[in-house]
């Protein structure tokens, strides 16, 4: 295989994460962060960007994609987890995000007052149901385009800023005063690119496959090659508008990083600038849309046989448009938490897929790791949603890490341990039982 073929299919990576919906969410971590920038950054590009190349890489070396690593634990956790990830890269959270983010961008700005965002979504959502009931080449032709020239514009609202911006960083937030990389590294959840990587995995495996790249330890290889290349995009991307941010509170407060972004673009090249960014944004956004829609949909269908393609299209895409007009912020909040509960599952899934050799695949490895892993990680979503549990808090509280947001560290590696020693005593015990087969 080439290696123009190789950055061929990292330019393809990059072009998969680079939602623009993940535009929101650097900007407004810097106007926070302030002087607290460079570390709350670095945190946020190991979950946004890091974790998703190692996922990716993880699915390389698991037979049956993100499905056969979530059956390790068991089939019927196989099925509810991949579930509930193709739900919130779809029309739970990231579909909405994406409507939401073609309307702050591409629309408010430029109109005022009345019933903008239910008339906007109406018309935004009836297109993207007529195209994805006709899956084409357009979309994905149009996305080819749309990338790069996003990614033209933010590098020329980038370099603009750091030659005109020269203020000095603010006070950080209160929540990035004290351990800016650890929140840092929780934002980093709100760019769902991790559990998208489960589902993008397979899409990045079948390219290599394509190219004659069979042997599992050379898919890894190029896999990982790929994935830094999506990387080292990413990162550049989200450390410049990063740091927009960081310059653009001298201008006012935003509510979300399409404002900043909106405002910031007016800035520095006037109300024709504001305007190209925002129609960029917004064809961007419903590429996104209707391939979010696509996938979802196709995912669904293949698992329940008696929904037809058009019904599930038509499900999600009025589900999607329902959550749409909650609002911006409103979905943002509320997929906070949801985002807390699933993440550490994840992560120590992948973790658990370059370890599996060690322990020999052991099912009760698994199994011991995800049930800490989930039992921590579901207090703390619930926790993120408002409900007090205060019995529960205390022990929580007395887990290590528990006050950066890790608590569900120690109990996911006590999890593993614990199921290997299980293990282990269960096959000693089976071994005794047949002395022969032990012979």
């Amino acid at each position: 295989m080439r290696k123009k073929d190789t950055l061929l299919v990292g330019l393809m990576l990059f072009a998969l994460f680079f939602g623009a919906g993940n535009l929101i969410y650097p900007p407004f971590l810097g106007m926070e962060a302030g002087e607290s920038f460079w570390w709350a950054i670095s945190g946020f590009v190991i979950t946004g960007v890091g974790l998703p190349i190692i996922a990716i890489a993880a699915i390389a070396i698991v037979k049956g994609g993100a499905e056969g690593l979530a059956n390790r634990v068991h089939p019927l956790f196989g099925l509810v987890f991949i579930m509930t990830v193709y739900l919130a890269i779809g029309p739970f959270f990231a579909i909405p995000r994406g409507a939401n983010v073609a309307y702050e961008m591409g629309v408010r700005p430029f109109v005022e007052g009345g019933p903008v965002l239910l008339i906007f979504t109406i018309i935004f959502f009836t297109l993207a149901y007529f195209v994805s009931l006709n899956p084409s080449k357009i979309v994905e032709r149009v996305g080819q385009w749309l990338t790069p020239a996003l990614l033209l514009t933010i590098i020329a609202l980038a370099v603009a800023s750091f030659i005109n911006f020269d203020q000095t960083s603010l006070t950080p937030n209160d929540k990035y005063e004290t351990t800016p990389f650890f929140t840092g590294f929780l934002e980093g959840y709100l760019t769902m690119d991790t559990i998208a990587a489960l589902a993008f995995g397979i899409i990045v495996i079948n390219a290599f496959k394509q190219n004659g790249v069979t042997d599992q330890r050379q898919l890894m290889k190029k896999s990982i090659t790929a994935g830094a290349i999506a990387g080292i995009g990413l990162a550049f991307v989200y450390i410049s508008i990063g740091w927009m941010g960081v310059k653009m509170a001298h201008f006012g407060t935003y509510e979300n990083g399409s404002e900043i972004l909106s405002s910031g673009a007016e800035i520095l090249f006037g109300a024709g600038g504001k305007l190209l960014l925002g129609l960029i944004v917004l064809l961007a956004c419903f590429s996104t849309v209707v391939g979010l829609t696509i996938a979802c949909s196709q995912y669904f269908t293949r698992h329940t046989t008696k929904i037809s393609y058009k019904t599930m299209v038509t499900a999600i895409i009025l589900f999607s448009f329902a959550v749409s007009n909650l609002g911006l912020n409103q979905i943002i909040s509320y997929s906070v938490p949801a985002l807390v509960m699933i993440y550490p599952i994840t992560i120590v899934l992948i973790a658990l897929a370059f370890l599996h050799r060690f322990f020999k695949g052991s099912q009760m490895v698994y199994r011991g790791a995800i049930l800490l892993t989930g039992l921590v990680s579901l207090y703390d979503g619930l926790t993120a949603f408002g409900i007090q549990m205060n019995f529960i808090t205390q022990l929580v509280e007395l887990l290590p890490f528990a006050s950066i947001g890790l608590a569900w560290l120690v109990p996911a590696i006590v999890g593993g341990i614990g199921g290997y020693i299980l293990d282990k005593n269960k096959n000693n015990s089976n071994q005794g039982d047949n002395p022969k087969q032990a012979a």
